[in-house]
Order: structure tokens, then C-alpha cells, then sequence
């Protein structure tokens, strides 16, 4: 299976919040992703089944009508060489991440993989792709806050040099759970730019990704 990382775009936001109601108590309203996407301070990216497009009412009148233009396209190419390339179908997003980055400090916002992509690595990728973003942007180091109860997460994070700096008390809003800060070692030093390599390198043996 290959899988695409590549920037949030708007009209990736109807699946985002999907994505985030399967995570969070769906009583509680969604972040505004649209309007994080204008945010200068933050960089959302998301990750896309390469094999599958979404199948949910709205997006199969997309996907049905982005074939059609497809066809059109390919029909007026015939008769007009260097007309504009095909309209590709919708993709479907297995998960998503974002970042804030504010000077050299950047925080880890989210990082979201779907109920049935769990288990496979996606939130690895994720975490690797974010950790890339917030160095690309000037950041030294990334915090972030994961549930208590969340220890496959806080192994993660840990494989990643990630380390426990504090707790904050009833911060998830949806079941009063605390929260365990954690941050990174300096991104910019040899021995975090090694293990990510290394890590990066031996997730990508597993499954094959495509970055845009």
C-alpha cells in the first residue's frame, strides 16, 4: 500500500473534522481548520491512502465529477496539445497532523490517524513529517501533550527522544483527563538528526510513501 504526505488544503477540511469527531467526544465542536490554514503560524499536513478515494456521498459526486472532467480533458488534449493536465480524483485522508511555530519554539497541535489506519504506522509518519515541518520552519524544539492514558502514543513519542517535562491538570476537555507535557531534544543537533534518519529510514522499509 502507498501512502501520500502532502500539505492540508481546503478541501481536505469536510474529511479532517470526520477524522477529528472519530478522536474526540463528537458533543464538542471541531478546531476551525479552514481558518488554521490561514494561520502564517501553523502548517497542517495530511496523509492519503494512494489506493482508495473517498466514498462518502459528497466526495462520490466529486470523484464522479472530477472523472468526467477527466474524460473531458482527455478528449480536448486530442484536438489542443498543452491543455492543462486531467482533474485528479479526491483524496482519501487516512490521517492528519498539525504544528504551530512561534520563533524557534513549535508545538505539535495534533496528530489524528483514522480508526481503521490505526495500527499501521501512519501516526509514525505523521510525527516524522511534523518533526521535518517545525525544523523547515525554524523551530529547535517541539512540545506537545498526549493523554495520561495514552501510553502506545507516549512510547512513540519516546522513540523519538520526546521526554516528559510536566503535567496539565483536566486539559482534555471532552473527559477532564490530564495531559503529560513532552518535549524534543534540539532538532538541530547530530545525535536527534541521526536517530531520525535511522527511524525514518526503517519506517519507509515498511511502507511505501510518497512526500509532496
Amino acid at each position: 500500500m502507498t501512502y501520500l504526505i502532502r500539505p492540508m488544503r481546503p478541501e481536505d477540511i469536510s474529511q479532517v473534522n470526520e477524522i477529528d469527531r472519530q478522536a474526540f467526544d463528537p458533543r464538542f465542536p471541531s478546531p476551525d481548520y479552514r481558518q488554521e490554514l490561514k494561520n502564517k503560524l501553523a502548517a497542517y499536513i495530511v496523509i492519503c491512502d494512494g489506493n482508495k478515494t473517498p466514498d462518502n456521498h459528497h466526495n462520490g459526486v466529486m470523484t464522479r465529477l472530477a472523472r468526467l472532467l477527466s474524460g473531458f480533458a482527455s478528449r480536448r488534449e486530442h484536438h489542443q496539445p498543452g491543455a492543462p493536465p486531467p482533474a485528479a480524483p479526491p483524496s482519501y485522508i487516512a490521517g492528519f497532523a498539525g504544528i504551530w511555530v512561534l520563533a524557534d519554539e513549535g508545538h505539535l497541535t495534533a496528530i489524528i490517524v483514522r480508526k481503521e489506519y490505526r495500527r499501521r504506522g501512519l501516526g509514525e509518519l505523521l510525527l516524522t513529517a511534523a518533526l521535518e515541518k517545525a525544523r523547515e520552519r525554524g523551530a529547535r524544539t517541539l512540545t506537545l501533550e498526549v493523554r495520561v492514558s495514552n501510553t502506545a502514543a507516549q512510547s512513540l513519542y519516546r522513540k523519538y527522544g520526546f521526554r516528559e517535562v510536566g503535567r496539565r491538570p483536566k486539559y482534555y476537555t471532552d473527559n477532564r483527563e490530564d495531559a503529560l507535557l513532552m518535549t524534543s531534544e534540539d532538532l538541530d543537533s547530530a545525535s536527534f538528526q541521526r536517530r531520525l534518519r535511522e527511524l525514518k529510514r526503517a519506517r519507509r522499509e515498511k511502507t511505501a510513501v510518497i512526500t509532496a
